[in-house]
């Protein structure tokens, strides 16, 4: 028997959904809501993910129901998958549990025009270059160092500063960023010291864990017009970052973690779990973290355009071109751990929610307001990556998602095993050797055609590919559930880690 296995109720309630009812805890006030398949949901029952989604429901002012996408597995608080939406109006909180700790951690993607037979043969030497140029790895210093003065223009502007002040990167990047890379209202006095000293040296930084830059080929097109549009075409070269607000938003979810501990009591909140602790939106402690938040938020992408910015400085060295004319134009930078003050409808009626989405993709449709100009007829792109050894995917928003799901979809793969059962293993496979897991790994991709760098060998276990739910199967259910639709496959081909 699977220690720690969810044995509760899960009713499937249609092909891609299953239901956790209200009646399963006392204080639940909504539903919880499951997207998966059949074969997925066996492997969500496998940890305590689903508990969390009823825990969930029994926060103050959730709205319809406690959501979780396919790629959902166990988090602080939270699950990690999860979307929740509380009225403000209606004693809605908001918890810092519900982001996570790394505040904006998302994906950029960057398409070229570049081929994969051109780049092939250079692969090692340019994933080399981009893993000698890009700092990686715990408590590496970035390239671009900020003053106090400058960091408190990042937070407030992000990478509009980056884009404005210093000629770094065009306004096409702010277009197509995620609110063009900006919270308004953000608070960096909200900010600790701290947390703002652990930034000063961090920005440009990919930082470990999960957190990746990748060189991959469109290796298939689900939907030819769409992918015209977003600039993508079969074989073609694209970079996928994937990070976040490095160790000023960790430092800010810790700070408020701690400051909310003794405020359900205070607001007279009964909560099941510790973790999900919280305080009314509307409330003075609410403020200062949403201010807080939103500062890390737009730090997150700053971070992310100045690594975009690193690696189109590598593409012109080693290709010996502009990045302009090597097309290295940025497709769409969307958040997976975020929450955000949005106009959604429930029962019939608009109203403004705090949705967070913690790993969770923002999935807005065509005509959406807040979608860019250029993708208006099409939907906002949905960056979804999977694992080092299989692919990633960009889908396309759909109106089922403001339907069903506050606007949101899947955010990745999904974990399938721990961190610390991918360490065990990646050492059984060895024989018990653990000094040789990172050499097995690296032969291992190598064999599937991808090239990878890390500062450990450690950050490559965790993350080796059997770690990681299969990302079709991922992205199937939300397509088929009309979350969001499928545009193009991704094929990994060289990668650098942390």
């Amino acid at each position: 028997m699977i220690k720690n296995r969810f044995n509760g109720p899960l009713e499937q309630i249609s092909t891609h959904c299953w239901r956790i009812p209200r009646d399963y805890k006392p204080n639940m006030r909504v539903e919880g809501l499951i997207y998966a398949s059949e074969k997925l949901i066996e492997q969500i029952r496998n940890d305590q993910a689903p508990e969390q989604v009823a825990n969930v429901a029994c926060i103050p002012g959730i709205q319809k129901a406690s959501l979780a996408m396919p790629d959902i597995h166990w988090g602080y608080g939270f699950c990690i998958g999860g979307v929740c939406a509380t009225d403000p109006d209606k004693n809605g909180i908001i918890s810092p549990g519900g982001v996570g700790y790394d505040i904006n951690c998302g994906v950029r993607l960057i398409r070229s025009n570049l081929t994969y037979s051109e780049v092939q043969p250079q692969i090692r030497k340019l994933v080399s270059q981009l893993f000698r140029y890009i700092p990686t790895g715990i408590g590496r210093k970035g390239n671009y160092p900020l003053s106090d003065e400058t960091l408190i223009e990042v937070l407030l502007q992000g990478p509009r500063y980056f884009v404005n002040q210093m000629g770094l990167g065009c306004p096409h990047d702010i277009e197509f960023t995620e609110a063009e890379g900006r919270l308004k209202h953000a608070q960096p006095d909200k900010v600790s010291t701290r947390a703002r000293a652990r930034g000063t040296h961090q920005c440009g930084t990919l930082g470990s864990g999960n957190h990746f830059l990748e060189v991959q080929v469109v290796d298939h097109i689900e939907d030819a017009h769409a992918a015209s549009v977003l600039g993508l075409r079969e074989k073609q070269i694209c970079i996928l970052i994937h990070s976040g607000s490095r160790g000023l938003g960790h430092q800010v979810c810790t700070d408020y973690l701690d400051q909310f501990q003794g405020l359900p009591q205070k607001y007279g909140i009964q909560l099941p779990d510790r973790q999900l602790s919280c305080a009314p939106a509307l409330s003075p402690e609410g403020c200062d973290y949403i201010g807080a938040m939103r500062a890390a938020a737009n730090y997150a992408w700053a971070n992310r355009h100045l690594l975009m910015v690193q690696a189109r400085q590598v593409f012109e060295d080693l290709f010996r071109k502009s990045w302009e004319d090597l097309d290295l134009h940025l497709v769409y930078d969307v958040a997976h751990n975020i929450a955000k003050l949005e106009h959604h409808h429930v029962d019939g009626k608009g109203t403004s929610l705090w949705v967070h989405r913690k790993g969770a993709t923002r999935a807005f449709p065509a005509h959406h307001p807040e979608v860019p100009s250029a993708y208006q007829e099409i939907g906002q792109p949905v960056i979804i990556p999977g694992s080092m050894g299989t692919a990633s995917w960009l889908l396309v928003g759909q109106s089922g998602s403001m339907d069903h799901t506050f606007g949101s979809t899947c955010h990745g793969a999904g974990r399938q095993m721990s961190r610390s059962k991918a360490m065990r293993d990646a050492i059984s496979r060895t024989g018990g050797r653990k000094k040789q897991m990172g050499q097995l790994i690296s032969r291992e991709l190598e064999k599937q055609g991808v090239i990878a760098l890390a500062r450990s060998a450690k950050e490559l276990a965790e993350e080796h590919p059997h770690a990681y739910k299969d990302v079709d199967q991922v992205v199937d259910v939300v397509d088929q559930a009309g979350l969001s639709k499928k545009v193009a496959r991704l094929r990994p081909l060289g990668v650098i880690k942390g």
